[in-house]
């Protein structure tokens, strides 16, 4: 065999179902190896696709997502969907072709130093420069991308080193055993929670990927403390239960900024400092913390710990919950606060304005979606409202790139979604902008035969940069941000999809209903009223945290 075939024998090995990408000369071989394995080659109609197909796959799976792509531009244009898995802590492996290595001296047509362009996005990478090292490079890569915290890695294959015989077998990939916390980090955690008066949790991403929701909300239930989530952690806690108190992280005052403005404890389970400044919520650093995850604390100023919990997160909680004595002890004021949460968010459930305002559309869309069904957030204004109204069940039912947050993720990633779990609604909800920059993977999807519904916000803008220049310089002040769109009904039916627009507030949920159930990819134009950004700017200005 080849180093090529011997490549695509250690992807089988690593449990491989999928390889997203493009076909170019470089990677000729990968292709021709992978047609005669047991993997699925999807072409996608742009590497950024791809990139993202394999972000979210491995965001949903804790399996590393694989995306190929042929060299120079090709390669150039995988990397920010492999930067947004590489910030968003989703598994990913990226594969280019590449020139011989006796063209990498000299100038040469499309020639690249791929390793030194990915170094900066991923957590490892590597040139395979003789066929033999191949098991231990692809068996490395894979270890790597989906060890605590994952990430995304690289590997270069040159077109020579490709087509050179080989003799070799996949590597055994062994088992990964759990770490566990010491006992007196256990016990200072313990007696810190024991002792504070009103006690807040915050949970990040890093406990869906642990799998601890069950324990987070044993947890929270048992020591009767409030849960306030990041936008990636979503769902770790049932947004239903009485101490939950939703997200966190808009760049502005809201009712939970009230909940860490009052507290003498944060507990941070799972927390990645990358989803929500601590500089937001702990300016001046003096807010005492418990940080309780698989990793120890990233250094900021504002974020210094006094405990560290480090190990698998769900024995941390359990064993906590042995040693603290906190039964009994509520804290009144940030439950008090979950009553104006929700009475915020129920007072747009008869809005009949039009254009609908996002709080509205994103109210009717929870009454579609069931418990499991997922929601792919992109990039903009929406982003926002999304986090703010979107409420889950459990974990990974919404997905909100809030690492990298790069625009585009939202239809490549609702394809993922959909191989992923084919019986489950997918919506992929997008600006108008956001829609543009990957639209063309909707082909993909009819092809692939990934239904799901592509759900537009249309503001003919990008409306979250006009929401901070007005911000920044005053109301009417926004300049550089205003675009022209084709009719997306027609676009839509041109590649064989359904198309809809949304006309008034009564028309989206039956709207909605009928889209979901269609055979094939759908999109839903929806006009939106984002003067509402203006409005929860003021709102959020008055907002004042009496006790």
């Amino acid at each position: 065999m080849n180093t090529a075939e011997l490549l695509v024998q250690c992807l089988e090995n690593e449990g491989v179902q999928y390889v997203f990408g493009l076909p170019g000369e470089e990677n000729l071989h990968v292709l021709e190896a992978i047609k005669h394995s047991s993997i699925q080659f999807i072409t996608t109609r742009h590497e950024q696709g791809a990139a993202f197909m394999a972000d979210v796959y491995g965001r949903l799976t804790g399996k590393a997502g694989v995306c190929l792509s042929t060299l120079g531009p090709g390669a150039t244009n995988l990397m920010t969907g492999v930067a947004d898995a590489n910030l968003d802590g989703a598994p990913l492996v990226a594969i280019t072709g590449q020139v011989g290595t006796d063209r990498m001296h000299i100038e040469s047509h499309q020639y690249l130093d791929l390793v030194a362009m990915f170094a900066p996005v991923t957590k490892w990478n590597k040139q395979i420069v003789r066929p033999s090292i191949t098991p231990e490079v692809v068996r490395k890569a894979f270890k790597r991308s989906q060890t605590e915290k994952p990430g995304a890695v690289h590997i270069d294959l040159p077109e020579n080193i490709a087509a050179m015989p080989v003799e070799g077998k996949p590597l055994h990939k062994g088992n990964i055993e759990k770490t566990y916390a010491s006992f007196a980090s256990i016990r200072a955690a313990a007696a810190a929670i024991s002792q504070a008066v009103n006690p807040l949790i915050l949970v990040g991403n890093g406990a869906i990927r642990a799998k601890a929701s069950d324990a987070v909300t044993q947890f929270a239930t048992q020591m009767n403390i409030p849960v306030a989530n990041t936008f990636m952690g979503k769902g770790v806690i049932p947004y239903t239960h009485p101490l939950a108190l939703w997200s966190v992280g808009l760049q502005q005052r809201d009712f939970i900024t009230c909940g860490f403005d009052n507290t003498d404890l944060v507990i941070a389970i799972g927390y990645d400092l990358i989803e929500f400044s601590p500089k937001k919520w702990n300016p001046q650093g003096e807010i005492p913390i418990v940080h309780i995850g698989a990793d120890a604390a990233e250094t900021d100023s504002s974020y210094i710990p006094n405990v560290e919990v480090i190990g698998d997160i769900s024995d941390s909680l359990m064993e906590i919950l042995k040693v603290a004595e906190r039964q009994g002890k509520p804290n009144p004021y940030a439950i008090s606060l979950r009553g104006n949460i929700r009475a915020d968010y129920e007072q747009y459930a008869n809005d009949d304005g039009y254009p609908i305002k996002p709080q509205k559309l994103i109210y009717d869309l929870r009454q579609v979606m069931g418990p499991e069904d997922i929601v792919i957030s992109d990039v903009g204004a929406h982003k926002m409202w999304i986090a703010r109204h979107y409420h889950c069940h459990s974990p990974n039912t919404c997905l909100i790139s809030n690492g990298f947050a790069a625009m585009g993720i939202a239809i490549p990633g609702a394809l993922a979604a959909k191989l992923v779990y084919p019986n489950r609604k997918v919506v992929a909800a997008t600006g108008d902008g956001g829609f543009m920059m990957n639209c063309q993977e909707l082909e993909t999807a009819l092809r692939v035969g990934t239904p799901f519904v592509t759900l537009i916000f249309n503001d003919g803008g990008y409306g979250l940069i006009e929401w901070k220049q007005e911000n920044q310089f005053g109301k009417g002040q926004s300049s550089f941000v205003h675009f022209g769109n084709p009719d997306f009904v027609k676009l839509a039916e041109s590649m064989g999809l359904k198309g809809y627009r949304v006309e008034s507030a009564l028309d989206l949920i039956p709207v909605l209903k009928e889209a979901l159930a269609q055979d094939v990819p759908a999109v839903i134009d929806c006009p939106v009223d984002y003067r509402e950004n203006s409005r929860f700017t003021q709102k959020a200005g008055e907002l004042s945290c009496s006790l």
